[in-house]
């Protein structure tokens, strides 16, 4: 009988976490905009969050939620947005489960090694913005 190979990626440590939340908060101050930015390991756990003190409060919240519903998901959340509105494939997600996704742009998934191991979560901007501040985040990961 054979045996699967199988690979282990490194997990996300929370030295990356920190990594990625400054790199985040880096290319959000160069845009000039308060974000609040969130880093959740492959088992959707709090590794890392920031929020800038003038950034609208709900930043917070939305960065945490991004960051899980693309973890949740294994994908950015700007490709989710059409999927859920009615008539689309997952219109009904948003309120299937008991802890609350959010479909909107600024939520990325970390891959190492072809692994799943973590999200990035960003919230404050535009949806555009937050997420191109959480895929310059994940570009910088080594």
């Amino acid at each position: 009988m054979s045996t699967p190979e199988t690979t282990t990626a490194a997990p996300l440590t929370t030295q990356d976490a920190e990594a990625l939340l400054q790199a985040a908060r880096s290319a959000a101050e160069a845009a000039g905009v308060r974000t609040a930015i969130s880093v959740v390991d492959a088992g959707g756990h709090l590794l890392a969050f920031r929020r800038d003190d003038r950034a609208v409060l709900i930043a917070g919240e939305t960065s945490t939620r991004k960051a899980f519903t693309a973890l949740q998901l294994n994908a950015p959340t700007a490709d989710l947005v059409d999927a859920v509105q009615p008539g689309g494939p997952f219109h009904t997600l948003p309120t299937a489960l008991d802890r609350p996704l959010l479909f909107l742009a600024g939520g990325v998934p970390v891959h190492r090694d072809g692994r799943l191991i973590g999200a990035v979560g960003v919230g404050g901007g535009a949806p555009e913005q937050d997420h191109e501040f959480a895929t310059t985040a994940i570009a910088t990961l080594g």
